[in-house]
């Protein structure tokens, strides 16, 4: 009896569900989840986490600093594009899918018409 709870504490609960905060950019990265299955094919349920890292990156319109969390592949693209500015502006809303990412795509282009 004591041996069940001890291994019941120990494991935790049963199911964990994990949900990315959306306070950053992640381009449509999202949990996946799926089953390890290695030679003797017995598959143990894992998930496979995005790359998020905490980059501070330059926006030349609004002429400050932005501490953003982001996903290592949002990170390439902003260098392919040129730098923040280009790829908030030029990329559709459906693909930049985050809040923070809307919103500073509209005062991006609230300071581009003051300008």
């Amino acid at each position: 009896m004591l041996g069940q709870n001890l291994t019941k504490i120990l494991r935790g609960p049963a199911t964990a569900f994990y949900r990315l905060r959306m306070d950053g950019l992640f381009g449509g990265v999202a949990v996946q989840h799926g089953n390890n299955k290695p030679k003797s094919l017995h598959k143990t349920r894992r998930i496979w986490l995005p790359n998020i890292q905490k980059v501070t990156v330059y926006s030349a319109i609004l002429d400050k600093k932005l501490k953003i969390r982001m996903t290592s592949r949002v990170l390439r693209t902003i260098d392919k594009k040129g730098g923040l500015d280009n790829y908030l502006l030029e990329t559709k809303d459906k693909n930049i899918a985050s809040p923070l990412g809307l919103e500073l795509k509209q005062t991006l282009q609230k300071a581009l018409n003051a300008k």
